[in-house]
């Protein structure tokens, strides 16, 4: 059975520096494209960051290019997410997705993800 769980979430202050973990069950993180996703409160949940290591793609929307790093590793099946310069408008719940395909321009795409972990809160304080 696929599952992820996402962690890491917390309460931080403007230019500070967070990572969220997920940690993949199921299947290898080498084998799907995985996705970082949020939604902050009263808006859609949108697509951050999207990995595959089948082809070595990377997707960024461009509100977190430069301050935002979206890793892996095999050992720990677990997909990572290293947050810096964070901004107010970062907060949000934090969700990682699989669209349980090696890769695919749709990882971005909410609807194209088959399997979500649980959110993890981030909080960015002014």
């Amino acid at each position: 059975e696929v599952q992820l769980q996402a962690s890491g979430g917390g309460l931080v202050q403007t230019g500070g520096s967070l990572t969220l973990s997920c940690v993949a069950s199921g299947f290898n993180v080498d084998d799907y494209a995985i996705g970082w996703f949020r939604q902050a409160p009263g808006k859609e949940r949108e697509g951050v960051s999207c990995f595959s290591r089948k082809d070595g793609s990377t997707f960024y929307t461009d509100s977190v290019k430069g301050r935002f790093t979206i890793s892996s590793d095999s050992a720990k099946n677990t997909v990572y997410l290293q947050m810096n310069s964070l901004k107010p408008e970062d907060t949000a719940e934090y969700y990682c997705a699989t669209p349980t395909v090696g890769t695919t321009p749709h990882c971005p795409e909410v609807a194209s993800n088959d399997y979500w972990g649980q959110g993890t809160l981030v909080t960015v304080s002014s």
